[in-house]
Formats: structure tokens, sequence, C-alpha cells
């Protein structure tokens, strides 16, 4: 296994302000598709379950080290990484970016109209840039023809130069993948639950949970129906044991 990986997956080693340069430089100047996957215990896992998902994710443009089980991973199999950069506060961050050099924004996704609701809130904000909005699709496990459809004729009248994706981690990413040319020139990112903290529509954590990587913990408190889903942090652990052990 190569030494800069955990389960397999090549662990980024950069910095923030790296990553946004990198990103800000393939807008000015796009080529392809920039795909950008946040990386965090429950997707590594993901990987070691989904062949196609873990082909998504070694062949992806940019990833970005999210979740703390990552950090603290990498502390015990001396493994290199780079500043932890969450998904949400990439998007915050893209976003602000964005203001300044009036892009055009794309949100697709989130439960019934909330991508359509975030987008009028930061057209509010910030009045210089293009922002829109779209469910998009209703269940990414069951596509209709007639919402692709709908997507990418937006798509290619609006010409976004930024799209953010909210249908859940692994449907975002292998979605996004299967449609790398209709997003071509596009830097395009999978964002899971950000629409809902972006919004306000769930109450972000506290500044010092955030701090501390407890993010994950804080969700379920308030949404225990998503304990099934840490089911995956207890066999990250095992894994992550598995690998130590077999480096030594």
């Amino acid at each position: 296994m190569k030494k800069n990986t955990i389960l397999g997956i090549t662990i980024p080693n950069e910095s923030r302000i790296s990553i946004l340069e990198k990103i800000l430089k393939y807008i000015d100047r796009p080529t392809g598709f920039l795909h950008i996957i946040s990386l965090n215990p429950e997707n590594l896992v993901i990987t070691t379950e989904n062949e196609l998902f873990r082909k998504v994710v070694e062949t992806a443009q940019m990833t970005i080290v999210d979740g703390i089980g990552i950090v603290l991973a990498g502390r015990l199999l001396s493994v290199e990484i780079g500043e932890r950069v969450t998904g949400v506060g990439l998007m915050e961050e893209l976003i602000k970016r964005a203001s300044n050099r009036c892009l055009r924004v794309l949100m697709i996704g989130g439960n019934k109209n909330l991508a359509l609701r975030l987008a009028e809130c930061y057209t509010d904000q910030f009045p210089e840039t293009k922002f829109k909005g779209l469910q998009g699709i209703e269940d990414i496990k069951n596509i209709k023809k007639e919402e692709e459809t709908k997507i990418f004729s937006i798509v290619a009248t609006y010409k976004p130069q930024l799209v953010f994706v909210a249908f859940g981690s692994p449907g975002q990413e292998l979605w996004l993948d299967r449609h790398k040319k209709e997003f071509a020139g596009c830097v395009v990112m999978g964002v899971g639950g950000s629409f809902d903290y972006l919004s306000d529509n769930i109450k972000r954590p506290p500044v010092f949970i955030q701090k501390l990587g407890l993010e994950w913990f804080y969700r379920l408190v308030n949404q225990p129906w998503r304990w099934r889903r840490q089911l995956r942090l207890i066999k990250f652990i095992w894994l992550v044991i598995k690998q130590k052990v077999k480096k030594n």
C-alpha cells in the first residue's frame, strides 16, 4: 500500500490556500472538468464496498480532507495529510470568491425548493454574482429521464462556472462523474447536507465543536436517525487498525 494512502485511497497533502488557488486558476482557464470530492471516514469505507465509487474517487481531479477521522487516522498511520478543509467551508469560501469575480453559480438538490431558496438568499447577499438553484432530482436512486433533461438544458443555457450538488454521497459523486461531458468547463462538487446548514434549515454546530472536529457527533445528537450511518465509522476504525498492523 502506498505511503500516503488510507484504505488504499491517496490522501491530499495541501493547504487551504493552495486548494483555492488551483480552483480559481481552473475557473480562469477552464479545461475539461474539475471534480472536487470531500473525503471523510464514511465515504472512504464506501470505497471498500463499491468499486465504481472507488474508481470515481481515485480519478477525481481534486480531493479534500473533510472528516476529522481521516486526520486522526493519518497520525496513527504516519500519513502526511494537508490542512483539513470541510466541504461546507470550501463551498462558502468559493461563493465569496465568486462574488468578487461575477461568476455564475448553480446549486442542484436538497429537499423541496432548498437550492432555489439558498440561491435567492445569496443573490440578495452578493447581487453582482449570478446564482441559480433547482431541486433537480427527487430521488438519486431512481432518476427520471425528464429530470436530467431539464437539468442539462439549464446547464447548456446558463453555462455555470461553479456547480454544487446536494444528493448525498456516493450518489452525487457517481452522478457527476457520469455527466462530466455535460459539465465540461465547470468546477463541480458534491456537498451533501451543506445546503441545509448554509440556509439555516439545520442549525450548525457551535464553533468550538467544529474546531474539535465533532460535527458528526453534534449531527447524531440532533438527528438520531443517522445512527446507522455511524456504523461505517466503526468499520473505518477497524480497517485503519488493520492497515496499521499490516504496515508494522
